[in-house]
C-alpha cells in the first residue's frame, strides 16, 4: 500500500487556483503570499539551454564503445555536479508524450465539481488537490495537483483513476510503461558512470514503485509573492519531467547557491537524481533541491514521473562506494519507512533526507 499518515491532520481551507483565477483574477489570499525571504526573484539572469547538461541517449546504447565512454563519463559529471540534466533521443516516441499532455491538460479543464470526485485526503499523496499540506497556517503552493500510484499495482488507488476524460487511464497506462523502461535504462547508466555493473540498481530494487503527478499552474497576477512548487528534493531514485510544449518556464534548481531556471528543450526530458541515488552512491550523486515558479500571463503543465525502489528494500551506502576516504555517511533504513517519513512531512528543501545522515565524528 502507498505510504499514509498515522496522525489527524487539519489543513484549513484550501483555494482551488483555478477557480481564483476564474473569479478573482488579482487576488492573492494570503495563504499563498510567501514570505520575504522565500519570494522568487523573477528578474533574475536566465541561463542559455546548454547550462544544463545534455545527454544524447542514442549515444549511450550506440556499439562504438569510445563514443559511449565518453558520453557515460558526461552523465557522470551531470550526476556529480548537477543532479540533474535533460534527455535527448530517449526513444519515446512523441505521440505517446504529446497523449499523456492532453488528457493530463483536458482533465486540469474539467469543471472543478468534477476533479473534486478524485480528492486528495490530507496526508496523502494520490487524488487532485495540494499534497503536503499539515496544518492550517502552512503557506500554500499556486498549483492544482492530480497524482496517482501506478505500480506495483498494490499502491493503486482505483477509486481515483477518472472516468474524464475517457481515455485518461489507458494514455496513463501507455505512458508509464515506457517511462519505466527509460527509467531502468538510465539507472543501468547511472551505474555504469559509478563503475558498478549495470543490472545492480534493477536487482536491487525489486519491483520498482512508479507513481505519476501532474501539475498544473495557472498564471498569477503576483508571480513574485508566490511560487508554484515549494522547494523539495525528491524521495525518489529518479524523477522524468515532461515540461508541457508551449508552457511557460517554471523549474528551478538550486546550483551554487543560485536558483537557476531549466529552460524546456523541445521533446527532451528532465531527469534529476532523487534522495535514494544519494543515499546508495554514500552522497557522490546528490539529490538537488528544486521549485517552480509561475508566469503572469502564461499558464504551465508538467508531468512527472517518480521512480524508486520497492517499499520492502533495505537502503544504505553501497559497499563499493565506501572507503577510509569515504566514509558512510548515511544509515541503513527501511524503503517504506522513508517513504512514509518523505510524504507526511511538509516540503522543506532537502530535510526529509536527515534522518538517514550519519553525523561525522569529531576528534577530540
Amino acid at each position: 500500500m502507498a505510504p499514509v499518515p498515522s496522525f489527524p491532520i487539519n489543513v484549513g481551507h484550501i483555494d482551488d487556483v483555478q477557480e481564483l483565477r476564474k473569479t478573482k483574477p488579482t487576488q492573492i489570499p494570503q495563504r499563498f503570499v510567501r514570505d520575504m525571504s522565500e519570494r522568487p526573484k523573477l528578474a533574475a539572469i536566465v541561463p542559455s539551454p546548454n547550462d544544463i547538461p545534455i545527454i544524447d541517449l542514442s549515444k549511450l546504447v550506440g556499439s562504438d564503445r569510445d563514443e559511449q565512454e565518453r558520453h557515460i563519463e558526461q552523465l557522470k559529471i551531470a550526476c556529480e555536479e548537477w543532479g540533474f540534466f535533460q534527455v535527448v533521443n530517449h526513444g519515446i516516441h512523441p505521440s505517446v508524450t504529446e497523449n499523456i499532455e492532453k488528457v493530463a491538460k483536458d482533465f486540469f479543464m474539467l469543471p472543478l465539481e468534477e476533479k473534486q470526485k478524485y480528492p486528495m485526503a490530507p496526508g496523502t499523496v494520490q487524488g487532485y488537490g495540494q499534497a503536503f499540506v499539515f496544518s492550517e497556517n502552512q503557506k500554500l503552493d499556486w498549483c492544482n495537483m492530480f497524482a496517482l500510484g501506478v505500480e506495483p499495482p498494490c499502491i493503486r488507488n482505483q477509486k481515483l483513476w477518472p472516468s474524464k476524460p475517457a481515455n485518461f487511464g489507458e494514455t496513463l497506462e501507455i505512458y508509464s510503461r515506457e517511462i519505466r523502461q527509460l527509467c531502468k535504462n538510465i539507472l543501468r547508466y547511472i551505474s555504469m558512470s559509478l563503475d558498478l555493473k549495470g543490472d545492480v540498481f534493477e536487482e536491487m530494487f525489486g519491483v520498482a514503485v512508479q507513481a505519476a503527478r501532474m501539475n498544473y499552474y495557472p498564471p498569477c497576477s503576483r508571480p513574485d509573492l508566490v511560487l508554484g512548487l515549494s522547494p523539495h528534493s525528491d524521495g525518489s531514485a529518479i524523477t522524468v519531467l515532461q515540461q508541457g510544449k508551449g508552457s511557460s518556464v517554471g523549474l528551478q534548481i538550486l546550483q551554487d547557491g543560485k536558483w537557476v531556471p531549466v529552460q524546456p528543450i523541445p521533446n527532451a526530458l528532465v531527469i534529476n537524481i532523487g534522495d535514494t541515488i544519494e543515499v546508495l552512491t554514500n552522497g557522490r550523486y546528490k539529490s538537488v533541491e528544486h521549485r517552480a515558479v509561475t508566469h503572469k500571463e502564461r499558464d504551465r503543465l508538467s508531468i512527472v514521473t517518480f521512480y524508486a525502489p520497492s517499499y520492502e528494500v533495505e537502503i544504505g551506502p553501497m559497499a563499493e562506494l565506501v572507503d577510509k576516504n569515504n566514509p558512510c555517511r548515511y544509515r541503513r533504513y527501511n524503503h517504506g519507512d522513508y517513504s512514509k517519513h518523505y510524504v507526511t512531512n511538509k516540503l522543506q528543501g532537502k530535510r526529509t533526507l536527515e534522518f538517514a545522515k550519519i553525523e561525522p565524528k569529531t576528534s577530540t
